[in-house]
């Protein structure tokens, strides 16, 4: 299919920060370790510490996992191999969205099966897993509980409490009733419906629900996915979650870290803030902030309680029950996976290059860092409107104010920009202010007020002038702007609002297919995809 790319600073979607570590600005390399570029990797592979006991536990908790999963040959390859100390693995996490929720969940996961693709080929004496890691231990279900389908919000509406893999799929026939609807009939509605119906209607919670499809959508590609809310796992992490009781190293080294990043030019948004204790307790339905306070510990907004000794017991013998947040959950990923790269997006990685210090103050690998690929898929007719507007690929990723003046200027029959005007003013009045000058330089102030105003006036003509020619071409920017609306909904890139169900109602198994033909992951590009 054709393929066309376009820079990620010239898309203006992408924060400087990301942009400048694509660019790898030389500011940015204490924050993080290796780059992302194949011949980056050998060095990590043997950087990356990763025990046999570890392996055992790892592969025995998957298979647990999977033992009602219809898995492929190639997943269950990949789950043994992982007992093999020349195997490694690429992850990617995800929340639990509702019908995996924007599309980039997609773009997340191919990235990653594409990684291990050419890292096997460069590397051939080592294995590389694909990691699906769920997020099954997130609360905010506000972020999850709805998926965008033709401009309609397909909406859950439960009350949520505790960790949302948990969460009960009772009351989803409704939702599943209204989105089957809104499918209308084919054989790829039927596939979508059916695949919703079993996911949610035919699974007990929500963590069940999406292990299974994210297992129909990526088996054939051997993807391993992970649900990391076990003890077992959760026992690995025992010295980490004691760190982070006693000695709140994560705090003290984020926030420093956080100071020096901030400290750049430019001023980089800091995207998460540690607290001074980074855990959630995790039981019954409930999952709340462990705080510390006279060298007693609190689970908020309850009374449960802990002293020291108490906690560090607690900890030991109901591992399972303290669940790390948005700064922890980084670290607990490296210790129990062999892992080389994390994969995600903007946000994500700008919270992981808070994160260097940390991880070396515990010890552990910090892993390379990888931008997902980010993608705009057209069809033939949108490319064909495109091309018939003259609008170009750099035209459609401009705000659409911006764009919609920009093509007013190119298709009028006179000139709406008066800079030309506005410099021959401004030269004049240097004329007038050398006068004053020689003259009575109290007429200065009357002079830039005059220059003010004048300029001020063929601003004024301009807009109008500007507003005059919009009504004329109306119909044209009309087109320009449905056009760019189709491409970007709700002035959005497209993979940040749609369900990837839309598309693939379109193109089927296609879809799915081109995205892992077309992908490459250690491209620095935004990709345009013509389906």
């Amino acid at each position: 299919m054709p393929t066309d790319c376009i820079p990620f600073r010239d898309t203006n979607y992408f924060s400087p920060l990301i942009c400048d570590y694509l660019d790898e600005n030389p500011d940015l390399k204490p924050f993080y370790n290796r780059f992302p570029i194949l011949e980056n990797f050998k060095a990590q592979i043997d950087t990356k510490c990763y025990s046999e006991s570890h392996r055992t536990v790892l592969v025995n908790v998957l298979k647990k996992q999977y033992q009602n999963v219809n898995s492929s040959s190639l997943t269950t390859q990949n789950i043994e191999a992982l007992k093999q100390e020349n195997t490694f693995t690429i992850t990617t996490g995800h929340q639990l969205n509702l019908f995996t929720g924007p599309l980039y969940f997609l773009y997340k996961i191919i990235s990653t099966i594409n990684l291990t693709k050419q890292l096997k080929e460069k590397y051939p004496d080592y294995n590389f897993v694909p990691i699906y890691w769920m997020a099954t231990e997130d609360h905010d279900f506000d972020e999850i509980n709805y998926f965008n389908f033709k401009r309609k919000k397909i909406h859950w509406n439960i009350e949520s409490k505790g960790a949302v893999g948990e969460l009960n799929t009772n009351g989803l026939e409704d939702v599943c009733k209204i989105f089957s609807a809104e499918l209308g009939k084919g054989d790829n509605a039927d596939f979508l419906k059916d695949l919703f119906n079993k996911a949610y209607l035919y699974h007990n919670n929500l963590a069940e629900a999406t292990c299974y499809l994210a297992n129909v959508l990526f088996r054939d590609y051997g993807l391993v996915i992970l649900d990391a809310n076990d003890s077992d796992l959760k026992r690995l992490f025992i010295p980490f979650i004691e760190e982070e009781l006693v000695n709140h190293t994560a705090y003290k080294r984020v926030v420093e870290t956080s100071k020096r990043l901030n400290s750049l030019t430019p001023n980089y948004k800091i995207q998460v803030n540690p607290r001074e204790i980074n855990l959630f307790y995790l039981k019954d339905n409930l999952r709340e902030r462990i705080v510390e306070k006279d060298e007693n510990y609190f689970v908020n907004e309850t009374n449960i309680s802990w002293s020291k000794s108490e906690i560090l017991k607690e900890v030991n013998d109901y591992p399972e029950r303290f669940s790390p947040n948005v700064i922890m959950r980084p670290l607990y990923q490296e210790v129990v996976l062999p892992n080389l790269c994390y994969i995600g997006g903007g946000g994500e990685l700008a919270y992981w290059l808070e994160l260097k210090d940390y991880f070396e103050a515990v010890n552990v690998a910090f892993p390379v860092l990888l931008l997902r690929n980010s993608v705009l898929i057209k069809t033939e007719k949108q490319t064909q409107k495109l091309d018939k507007l003259n609008l170009s690929l750099n035209d459609i990723f401009l705000k659409q104010s911006d764009l919609v003046n920009q093509q007013i200027k190119k298709l009028s029959s006179i000139d709406i920009d008066f800079t030309s005007q506005k410099e021959f003013l401004k030269k004049q009045f240097e004329a007038l202010y050398e006068t004053a000058e020689k003259t009575d330089k109290s007429f200065l102030g009357a002079v830039a007020a005059q220059e003010k105003k004048q300029i001020k006036g063929l601003s004024y003509l301009e807009k109008r002038l500007l507003k005059a020619q919009k009504r004329k071409l109306g119909q044209q920017i009309e087109r320009i702007k449905d056009i760019q609306n189709e491409l970007f909904p709700e002035q959005s890139l497209q993979e940040r609002n749609i369900n990837f169900s839309e598309l693939y109602l379109q193109f089927g198994d296609q879809l799915i297919h081109q995205l892992v033909l077309n992908l490459q992951p250690l491209n620095k590009e935004f990709l345009i995809l013509n389906l």
